[in-house]
């Protein structure tokens, strides 16, 4: 096995800290090998004045590193699995998807308020279709206020007052070395996360078997059925981040467990649905909620907002 791995990320504190993690995971289960660590810009970092749906979202901030796997510059990438298109690119496999951390959204507040307590006219900072439609679902007299940037850079536009609040992963919370005293995590009953959401992506070459060795050690069955189920849902109703499409699937007792929605920009119209079954059936069992959700009338929310 090589002895020095390069491990490609993006130059956001985050992303070097989810990468710093995996790289010790390495460490730790093979002893010996080394991980170089190549920061990579993205497409979605360069502009980081533009939401993402003016920018495009199809790869906004994984397509510099896949092509870097691919030219050889790296020898692994690592990714927020909710960055991920469904679609990869040839050559590329999904080789590891570690244990997940927290899947759900969190409210980050001055003075830690919780979402029902917030005042009328709040403004809420996000740059998710899904987050701001499902404000204006649930709390249609609170302001959404767009806002992009790393997740340290959106803090620092809170504590400026730009916004009175904001919308984030737990994940990235956790990660950035918060703990849940300082937030108030979003009931996914409200806030169904994004497909993925929690989850790391560590993506190889599809002919690099010392590569697939590695991720083995790394690689985790129920989270990476779960996944599969909620990247299934997604690709069946044929979005991204620019649709409002929330999925989240666990895996207990043997039974893999998924919820989906989708819901209309402006927060007036919501389908949702569950669906349970074998986990080795998880991608059809994602196909089959995204079409029970279609003929539900997810279609024309999506023909609509597409």
């Amino acid at each position: 096995m090589r002895r020095v791995l390069r491990a490609g990320t993006r130059g956001s504190l985050l992303a070097q800290r989810q990468t710093s993690w995996v790289a010790a995971k390495i460490r730790e289960k093979l002893p010996g090998v080394e991980i170089e660590v190549v920061t990579i810009s993205t497409r979605g970092d360069r502009q980081p004045g533009s939401l993402i749906p003016q920018v495009g979202e199809k790869g906004l901030f994984t397509r510099e590193l896949e092509r870097a796997l691919l030219d050889g510059e790296i020898d692994f990438a690592v990714h927020s699995l909710k960055d991920l298109p469904t679609e990869l690119l040839p050559g590329l496999t999904l080789g590891a998807v570690p244990v997940r951390a927290n899947p759900f959204d969190a409210l980050v507040t001055r003075n830690k308020v919780s979402f029902d307590d917030l005042p009328s006219g709040t403004r809420i900072g996000t740059s998710s279709l899904r987050r701001a439609a499902q404000i204006r679902h649930a709390r249609p007299d609170l302001i959404v206020t767009p806002l992009r940037g790393n997740v340290d850079t959106r803090i620092r536009k809170l504590e400026q007052g730009l916004v009175d609040a904001l919308i984030l992963a737990a994940a990235g919370l956790e990660r950035m070395g918060w703990s849940s005293r300082d937030y108030c995590q979003l009931p996914p009953e409200v806030f169904l996360p994004a497909p993925g959401q929690g989850a790391l992506a560590v993506e190889v070459r599809a002919d690099d078997p010392l590569m697939q060795d590695v991720c083995a050690v790394l690689d985790d069955p129920p989270v990476r059925y779960a996944v599969t189920a909620e990247r299934a849902f997604l690709k069946s109703l044929g979005g991204g981040c620019q649709l409002p499409v929330g999925a989240l699937a666990v895996v207990e007792d043997d039974r893999l467990w998924l919820r989906g929605s989708v819901i209309r920009r402006d927060g007036k119209a919501l389908v949702k649905g569950e669906i349970s079954g074998d986990p080795t059936q998880a991608s059809l069992l994602g196909e089959m909620l995204a079409n029970d959700l279609l003929a539900k009338g997810a279609k024309e929310i999506l023909e609509n907002e597409g």
